[in-house]
């Protein structure tokens, strides 16, 4: 009886405590419009009821094909096409380029690829659900899944939708049609306790699981491995999309690791927040997967990398819930759990509730563009800016290629006005101050924050880049550069339609590397090329995204036209895994935000050392013994 009073006494000890923590936490925490309770219940919400929450929190619907491609990027309404005039457009009402025609993109695709509108190679515009293997179901599995009640699909469009990410090869396959091993079953859990039942169920049931977020993997991460015998389900966690709660007073919010980036960021600026993390992706990309990844924004210089966003992560592994006990903003207890978790790809478990910093949304955000006479004045400048520790939201740098394309992105000019001064600018520039357009190029900003700081910080930037020979080249600019970050992903599937391949990776690299590498990697990219037998010149770019105290993240943009090649990936993959080697051997790393996936982890050894790579095999061996989140990632 004593024990029983004992474990009783304990019992109401501990719900005391969490009744107090709760008192404290509901005292931070922002009241709802309606002035009802301040805490949303973490427990599942009931099928019926989630619909409320999706009607204002979901941008990707569970049957993805509804809106997206799924043989290409992004929405099913927008896409670049040539129209019968030859004249490029941007189709749909999402963009601000969407119904625009383009009139410089023709010549320039023709004149840098030695395309032809003539020659063209269209898509497979239907999937045939009769090529999909037929599903390899874990019956035992199933039926207890049944009993959940949470919602799940054999259907062949819904499996072949988390077959894959967004690598060349992977959409170059589906375009033709091609498809390799997919997921046996989708499943969309609706919380976290979904989570958990789902991977007791798979250890159970020795099933395999692939976590899939926002499906923008550019690492082969999402394939499912084709030697794998066991049922494969693909663990979709875009269902669970809900903010749980907003602490006003810590400024942090708690949220569903499913969330879409987009509509993180719409839903907190409605409540006069944000998380100011703005991957290129975050039209599609998830929280989880940014953080299974170690996800870097554009605006990273104000807001930080995603390691510096999160204060607690929740994540569920076959051998139970990792999190810590509190949500403190640091500890010094032992290596940080955190950083297990982030950048694991989903080879240890899935993370299903975040806690991120949250800043008040930006009073005055401003736009510009710097262009300077070279390539190696730009990288000085923003290794000065990076040295006096200046640097706006988002500085980054584009090489002379990359800005002859995005002037090629340019669209038609309604006002003679507006074409006029375009005119006079490029006269000032060229003429005037002597730079070479075949050498120039240009640096967009972004500045945010309060106004009166905002202009101070501005004028202190173009200060410096003035010691660098930059020109101040306009707000338009740097808006529209930002702009085409959102629809350039596009551009790879006009490229496709026309013979013509292309991909981005990239690396990071310390300052006194910078110059060396981008150079280096553009002339090798150059060279396979043309040892492998690409009978036109390749396009082979970069831009400097993001500066650091010792160091800055390079892009490589390469792309060719491949008539003539009997196998133009295997081709591609030769190129790129090239360029890789030649990265590494210029001092760069194996990834700055895309990660490792299976498309690097042949260089992980090499990256990390031996030891490195027993410390991860032995986490691994430990949370997940049976190997079931098997994607076969990293290790």
């Amino acid at each position: 009886m004593a024990s029983d009073s004992s474990s009783s006494s304990s019992s109401s000890d501990r719900q005391r405590m969490a009744e107090q923590r709760l008192r404290i936490i509901a005292g931070h925490l922002q009241k709802p419009a309606d002035g009802g309770s301040s805490i949303l219940a973490a427990e599942c919400k009931a099928a019926e009821n989630k619909a409320t929450v999706s009607a204002t929190a979901r941008t990707v619907p569970r049957r993805r094909q509804e809106t997206m491609k799924w043989n290409g990027w992004g929405y099913s309404d927008s896409k670049f096409l040539f129209n019968k005039k030859g004249q490029a457009e941007f189709t749909g009402k999402r963009y601000r380029l969407s119904g625009m025609i383009l009139p410089s993109l023709k010549d320039w695709f023709e004149g840098t690829f030695g395309a032809s509108l003539q020659h063209k190679t269209p898509a497979t515009p239907v999937l045939n659900t009769s090529a999909v293997q037929p599903p390899s179901l874990n019956e035992a599995f199933v039926e207890e899944l049944k009993s959940t009640g949470i919602p799940f699909s054999h259907e062949a469009e819904d499996r072949v939708f988390r077959a894959h990410g967004h690598c060349l090869h992977e959409i170059f396959a589906l375009r033709e049609g091609k498809l390799g091993r997919v997921p046996d079953l989708v499943v969309w859990p609706n919380c976290h306790s979904d989570v958990v039942k789902i991977v007791d169920l798979a250890c159970k049931h020795n099933v395999c699981l692939i976590p899939y977020g926002g499906g923008t993997s550019v690492s082969s991460a999402l394939e499912c491995p084709p030697e794998e015998t066991r049922s494969i389900v693909s663990l979709d966690t875009s269902q669970m999309n809900r903010i749980l709660w907003i602490d006003e007073k810590n400024l942090t919010a708690h949220v569903e690791a499913g969330i879409i980036g987009q509509d993180l960021e719409r839903l907190l600026n409605e409540s006069g927040y944000c998380t100011g993390h703005e991957p290129d992706s975050m039209e599609f990309s998830s929280l989880g997967g940014w953080v299974a990844t170690r996800a870097s924004g554009m605006k990273k210089n104000i807001y930080g990398n995603i390691e510096d966003l999160v204060v607690h992560i929740k994540m569920v592994t076959p051998q139970g819930v990792i999190e810590k006990s509190c949500q403190s903003p640091r500890m010094s207890t032992g290596p940080d759990i955190h950083h297990f978790i982030m950048g694991s790809e989903g080879t240890l478990g899935v993370v299903t509730e975040v806690t991120m910093k949250i800043r008040p949304m930006p009073e005055y955000q401003k736009y510009g563009s710097v262009v300077f006479p070279n390539f190696e004045q730009g990288v000085a400048c923003l290794r000065e800016v990076a040295k006096q520790r200046c640097a706006p939201a988002s500085i980054r740098l584009m090489d002379n290629e990359q800005f002859q394309f995005g002037h090629a992105l340019k669209p038609q000019v309604s006002s003679i006005f507006t074409s006029f001064l375009d005119g006079l600018k490029k006269f000032y520039i060229t003429k005037f101050k002597g730079f070479d357009p075949h050498r120039l190029c240009v640096a967009t900003l972004l500045f945010e924050g309060d106004r009166e700081k905002v202009l101070q910080h501005e004028k202190q930037v173009y200060d410096i880049a003035a010691k660098f020979g930059g020109l101040a080249a306009g707000e338009d600019n740097g808006q529209r550069g930002y702009m085409l970050t959102f629809v350039i992903a596009y551009l790879r599937d006009l490229g496709m339609d026309y013979y013509v391949i292309g991909e981005s990776f990239e690396t990071s690299v310390p300052w006194d590397r910078v110059l060396d590498i981008c150079r280096n990697v553009k002339e090798r990219i150059i060279r396979e090329c043309k040892e492998k037998g690409v009978q036109f010149p390749p396009l082979s770019t970069c831009r400097v995204t993001q500066t650091y105290d010792a160091g800055a993240c390079v892009y490589f943009y390469f792309a060719f036209n491949y008539r003539g090649l009997s196998d133009p990936v295997h081709v591609y993959e030769q190129v790129e895994h090239a360029a890789r080697e030649e990265i590494l051997a210029n001092g760069g790393s194996l990834s700055h935000h895309h990660g490792v996936g299976k498309l690097r982890k042949e260089w992980m050894r090499e990256t990390i050392s031996t030891v490195g790579m027993g410390m991860l095999k032995s986490v691994k061996e430990y949370v997940d013994p049976n190997n079931i989140f098997g994607s076969r990632n990293l290790l």
